[in-house]
């Protein structure tokens, strides 16, 4: 009998996809979202590609009551990836109450739920590399070992405390085991182009705002300042394909059931910067579509440059971000192309 597995921000960009890997190697789903940041034709997308549909619940994990009703009509729930938060880090900047309402509370409402209802409670938390901060350039690449740094917005911040709380639940409650996977900046679609990053909205995210701009549905798109400490003065990512992101998923879940370890930590990145600059050319490059961009000032709360160690990932998890960009980046206006066809 295949284990039973909760996806918290199941509809969302990296849960959707997940949930598909997940569902490949042979695991049982059960989705939850309350499509606040998405919408239910991603299960239309999700259901083309399985050819079946996923187990799924209307509810926000940020709700202790309206949450609990999928652990009481799903009892035998074994692990959980918790994706569900906000996560623009522009917008947590104006809107703090916000972030620290719905990304703290449905943490905590995940590790009480999940420890009070199962022999085994194995979370993986999706995590994000805010956690560092700004880097000083003898951390870059970062491994798990770089110093935590004050967050630059209050999403990262959400982030450092949520890592905080795991820790101190997994000392705490004996049934508890945690993998904190660290991103970096997940980007792309699913091959198919059923699904990929839909956000509600204006993006908050550069490649679907890159992509709509292509696209005729924005007129410009704005590269947040070329002032930075970079060979182009733009800021520096780590952009991982979000097929190979949901994959690490289904490796950390994996070793959570075999592992002693009761909290790990994981960098999922390519170990490559990319500037924002760099991108909007080799965008252009892959898909042959030229781009109306300018420069602008600044974004508060963007951190300077910051790519991945994930050596560690590698080695631990027997996983590697290895899509070439380029292809990448061809699955991202594939899927744009695609939903305007819809």
């Amino acid at each position: 009998m295949s284990k039973r597995i909760l996806i918290t921000g199941a509809t969302g960009y990296i849960g959707s996809h997940t949930i598909v890997e997940l569902v490949n190697a042979g695991y049982d789903v059960v989705g939850v979202d309350n499509f606040f940041n998405s919408t239910p034709r991603v299960l239309d997308g999700i259901k083309k590609i399985l050819g079946r549909k996923i187990d799924f619940v209307e509810a926000d994990c940020a709700d202790l009551r309206d949450f609990e009703k999928v652990f009481r009509k799903y009892g035998n729930i074994e692990g959980v990836i918790h994706f569900a938060a906000y996560k623009a880090v522009g917008e947590s900047v104006k809107k703090p109450l916000d972030y620290y309402r719905n990304n703290l509370n449905g943490l905590l409402n995940v590790v009480n739920l999940m420890s009070s209802s199962a022999r085994a409670a194995n979370i993986v938390f999706s995590s994000s590399c805010t956690v560092y901060g700004q880097p000083s350039a003898e951390n870059l690449p970062i491994t798990e070992e770089a110093p935590i740094q004050p967050a630059t917005s209050p999403y990262g911040k959400t982030k450092q405390m949520s890592e905080e709380i795991l820790k101190d639940c997994v000392y705490a409650l004996s049934n508890l085991k945690v993998s904190v996977l660290r991103y970096f900046n997940p980007i792309g679609a699913h091959p198919s182009s059923l699904i990929g990053e839909l956000p509600n909205g204006v993006p908050q995210n550069l490649i679907p705002f890159i992509t709509q701009t292509a696209a005729g549905i924005r007129n410009c798109l704005s590269v947040f300042g070329n002032d930075y400490n970079t060979p182009d003065g733009s800021c520096i990512r780590d952009y991982i394909y979000v097929v190979d992101l949901a994959k690490a998923h289904v490796k950390a879940l994996d070793r959570l059931a075999v592992t002693d370890e009761r909290i790990d930590y994981f960098n999922l990145g390519t170990g490559k910067g990319v500037s924002v600059l760099e991108l909007v050319h080799e965008f252009m490059k892959a898909t042959g579509v030229n781009l109306n961009y300018k420069v602008v000032g600044r974004r508060e709360g963007d951190v300077e440059q910051v790519w991945a160690d994930p050596s560690k990932a590698n080695r631990v998890l027997g996983w590697k971000a290895d899509t070439p960009l380029d292809v990448v980046l061809e699955s991202a206006w594939k899927w744009q192309q695609a939903i305007m066809k819809k």
